[in-house]
């Protein structure tokens, strides 16, 4: 090997066209040595694939694989370098869980699987199949297929597919990939003190980091000396291996139909032409391969990674990384990082919960409803009309109790603490991808690799053609009428299904509407009095419990309806880039759910109660349904139960969906394994049997860590516990999507990203808006700031400042103004004036019925505390934002420091070229001056 790590030999494969044999010819010397000989080794593998496979290409026979010679292959032949040792191999002797060809060598990047129907649309899809896999050979893939007698089933063919080093050297250098020059020399940052006491919550060295931290260039062919190639065999990881792969089926051609070019797998597994398409795993997960050539990192994720007894443990992310690609790293480096921040939001809330249950007995108001002689004495006007009869306040007396846990003077300060550590949260975010970026290489990616690489889609759907600005070439476009019309088309599906999601909202409330009369007519006053049950199941809590249950029904039925539409009305706008795909469904998705999951809460929060009228004049809905009314405490509570039972009853469905269904769907296919030796039960057939991630797995799992985050962020003034359920979920979250991604899903095609990507402005927006709603929440959900005007304005008793706020609180009403329909239709009691919750005068004034002054103060509290806490919690996130920088200073140096020498060590490279190049030719003036000119680059590097 020379300075700059030349590779000192080359690997040939030849197929013989004629028979079964195939050579592998190994070259340890220079090829263009004149008179040399090669001291190569080739090995002959007998194939015992039965003749029934359907036939390739060019007179070969489907066992016989056919592979794209270098360059060189005239070359080598004239130098006669074809000395052969032949060795047989019997591919039954093979283990089956390997993942290499049956030469035990060539390694298996992907697999195709089909099935060979002798009906008149097999018969096209066997073109289709072969045209595809000719033009495979033709790019540079070599192929090895697996006759359907082999397989389990005896159906199946399984085409197994190899990149050579020719190919993955051409699409590295196409994709820009980044690979090791040098190994870096820079010193790792100071170890943190506390090293030792986290040390519990360490993994192996050689698990946190399987490889060496390099500087790194993108690859280049020309350049192939300067990088550290060691073997070509193993210098590409089989993610990148993959990745590569995958980037040439997705745009291999297969046909023309119906006079367009038909090409891509994912076309052809949407027509069943092939049905499956996937790389393999390294191993069994809970074991090591065989093969000593296998790394095993399947078997390592599992043991240090995917097992619930790791859930104290850190994640692996390099390791994550290595085996998945960027994407699905820095999906679990996020979520990772989520957990980490709401341990101390968990903690915090748990306090203010504590708070208000070590409180919650002397608490003034429930005190005061409790008291036989002051809420027991206090006769409220009915609840519903006609049905209802009058009731004391004294029966909501356990409720009242209960809705000071989460209504005290710790949800103000729970409230303004998330509106500041949602900003930490997304600022260190930051800094930790910036680190991610730097030591991942993904410094400069998402315009090199996303942006400007077309989907296959597009260019198949797109016929018309013009010049692009930046890669001055032609390529497909879609003219602005058609995507007018397609935007408009997309824009009023998603208006009618969010219109659909507002009707179904409206037919909860009227639920809630109807349920609550039947409820309120039930449970009549004489009966709670003696009922412990009855005392705690209030009207109000009854028909929001029901409701709740209900809406959560139909939020996972739209859901589940609306995600198939969303898709469709993507694919229809054709986008140009998968980056804007992805950003597209990712808008239309999360704008559905946030209608879906929120809107229930927000009318808890914001409207229930607030136009429901007084006893004179009850305001309805559709002139029929009376507007339910708050309890007499607040409705926090409601909005409380209304959070836990969506909240958890989503993570509870979302985990039974992850987890438990694909095992069951797995276990169902496997059962045939149970009568099959591992011999015999292929590695490609193991992993077929097992479920797809899926291009759109990422996806949903971000959304619905996305839509957990608005439930702790927007609502969290009414339960200062939805943090704490929200951990435990996320730490039972890590190692359910590593267990299934690990166990229970075919390893997943490798693709690289720099971000979370849109996910980082919605999580900006939802920050911004949660300190809104919580400004409402504490303002105008909770009894708050009515408790405090009171307090400083119209408290009457010297001794106990909250004496008498029950009573202010509610209005009186004389009976005998009830219209005919709100009239109870039984006054066993004879009552004539009954109480309502609002600030009315009373019966006798000369404003009867009309606001009072107390309303206005309320009113106006309430808006300048809005005003106020939105303003203060704004301006802490602001100066937050700008003190902490979004890359620290720390992995900026480093940044810098990589490109310096990374230039420097190209412009020495160059150098080296350029003087061997005039080595052995006279010296003349141009060449001299490009020596300076080299010479000079060096130099401004290190000036640098």
């Amino acid at each position: 090997m020379n300075p700059f790590g030349h590779r000192e030999h080359e690997t040939l494969i030849e197929m013989s066209a004629t028979t079964d044999d195939f050579s592998i010819l190994t070259d340890f010397q220079n090829p263009d040595s004149p008179g040399e000989e090669a001291n190569g080794t080739l090995y002959e593998i007998n194939s015992n694939a039965d003749s029934e496979l359907p036939g390739n290409s060019e007179g070969l026979s489907s066992t016989e694989s056919t592979f794209l010679i270098i360059n060189n292959q005239r070359k080598w032949r004239k130098h006669g370098l074809f000395l052969k040792s032949r060795l047989r191999i019997d591919k039954h002797h093979q283990s089956k869980d390997s993942v290499f060809f049956r030469d035990g060598i060539r390694r298996i990047d992907f697999v195709l699987s089909y099935i060979d129907e002798p009906v008149k649309e097999g018969d096209k899809k066997a073109e289709r199949r072969k045209e595809f896999e000719i033009n495979l050979e033709k790019s540079g893939l070599e192929l090895e297929t697996e006759d359907k007698k082999e397989s389990e089933n005896g159906k199946t063919y399984f085409v197994k597919i190899h990149a050579p080093w020719e190919v993955l050297s051409t699409y590295a250098e196409v994709l820009n990939i980044k690979v090791p020059i040098k190994e870096n020399d820079i010193p790792p940052p100071m170890e943190n003190p506390l090293h030792f006491v986290l040390k519990p919550f360490r993994l192996p060295e050689n698990v946190m980091h399987p490889e060496p931290d390099y500087f790194t260039a993108p690859f280049s062919k020309q350049k192939q000396e300067l990088f550290l190639i060691e073997d070509e065999n193993s210098f590409f990881s089989p993610a990148t291996r993959n990745r590569i792969v995958y980037y040439i089926l997705s745009r291999c051609h297969y046909g023309t139909e119906e006079g367009k070019k038909k090409f891509g797998i994912k076309r052809l597994l949407n027509n069943a032409t092939y049905t499956a398409a996937y790389p393999l795993h390294d191993c069994q997960y809970w074991k090591k391969a065989r093969d000593e050539k296998c790394e095993s990192e399947r078997f390592t994720l599992y043991m240090q990674w995917a097992r619930f007894a790791q859930f104290y443990k850190e994640q692996p992310l390099d390791l994550i990384r290595k085996y998945y690609g960027e994407k699905i790293g820095i999906y679990f480096a996020w979520l990772g990082f989520y957990t980490e921040m709401l341990f101390l939001a968990a903690i915090v809330g748990l306090i203010c919960f504590l708070y208000g249950l070590i409180t919650m007995d002397d608490s003034n108001s429930s005190k005061q409803i409790c008291d036989p002689e002051i809420g027991g004495q206090i006769i409220m006007c009915p609840l519903c009309d006609k049905r209802c009869e009058f009731w004391r306040l004294n029966t909501t007396c356990e409720p009242s109790r209960y809705s000071h846990l989460f209504d005290n003077v710790a949800t103000l300060f729970f409230a303004i603490f998330m509106g500041i550590w949602v900003t930490l949260f997304l600022e260190f975010w930051k800094r930790r991808q910036a680190r991610l970026e730097y030591e991942w290489d993904l410094v400069d990616f998402e315009e090199e690799q996303q942006q400007l690489q077309l989907r296959p889609e597009y260019e198949a759907k797109c016929t018309k053609r013009k010049k692009n600005p930046v890669t001055q070439e032609t390529e497909p476009f879609l003219p602005l009428t058609s995507k007018a019309v397609r935007f408009c088309f997309s824009g009023t599906t998603v208006l009618f299904w969010i219109s659909l999601i507002i009707a179904s909202m409206i037919a909860v409330i009227v639920y809630r509407l109807a349920v609550y009369a039947a409820f309120a007519s039930i449970m009549e006053n004489n009966q709670l009095e003696d009922n412990p049950i009855s005392s705690l199941l209030t009207p109000q809590l009854a028909t929001s419990v029901t409701a709740s249950c209900l809406n959560f029904v139909i939020i996972m039925i739209l859901n589940f309806l609306y995600e198939r539409v969303a898709i469709w009305i993507t694919d229809m706008e054709i986008p140009r880039t998968h980056l804007e795909y992805e950003n597209r469904l990712t808008m239309k998705m999360f704008l559905f759910q946030f209608v879906n999951y929120y809107s229930s809460c927000f009318y808890v929060a914001f409207f229930k109660g607030k136009f429901a009228g007084f006893p004179a004049d009850y305001t309805y809905m559709f002139n029929k349904w009376r507007n339910e009314e708050c309890d007499p405490a607040g409705c926090l509570i409601e909005l409380t139960t209304q959070l836990t039972i969506v909240m958890a009853g989503k993570q509870i469905w979302g985990n039974i969906q992850e987890a438990i269904v694909p095992w069951i769907w797995n276990w169902w296919g496997r059962r045939k394994a149970r009568n099959n030796p591992e011999n015999l039960y292929s590695r490609w057939e193991q992993d077929y049997d097992m479920q797809t991630f899926g291009g759109l797995g990422l996806f949903y799992e971000y959304l619905e860590m996305v839509i957990q985050f608005g439930f702790i962020t927007l609502f969290v003034a009414s339960f200062p516990l939805a943090p704490l359920l929200a951990l435990l979920n996320n730490i039972l979250e890590i190692r359910v999507d590593s267990w299934k991604l690990t166990t229970q899903f075919r390893r997943p095609v490798a693709s690289k990203a720099h971000s979370i990507g849109v996910w980082q402005e919605i999580l900006n927006g939802m920050a911004i808006l949660s300190v809104v709603t919580n400004a409402f929440i504490v303002a105008f959900t909770s009894d708050m700031i009515p408790r405090l005007v009171y307090y400083y304005a119209y408290s009457e008793y010297e001794h106990s400042l909250m004496d008498g706020y029950i009573s202010s609180s509610l209005s009186i009403f004389n009976v005998s103004d009830f219209k005919e329909k709100s009239m109870p239709n039984e006054n066993p009691m004879n009552i004539t004036l009954c109480r309502y919750r609002d600030y009315r005068y009373p019966p006798d004034h000369e404003r009867k019925y009309m606001h009072t002054m107390q309303f206005w103060h309320v009113l106006a509290a309430k808006m300048a505390f809005i005003i106020i806490m939105e303003h203060v919690v704004f301006i802490v996130k602001f100066f937050v934002a700008w003190l902490i920088p979004d890359v620290p200073s720390e992995v900026k140096a480093r940044v810098k420091r990589e490109k310096y020498l990374t230039q420097k060590i190209l412009h020495e490279y160059e150098l080296y070229k350029l003087k061997e190049k005039l080595s052995g030719r006279q010296y003349c003036e141009d060449a001299e001056k490009q020596v300076i000119a080299t010479e000079g680059k060096v130099q401004l590097s290190e000036a640098m």
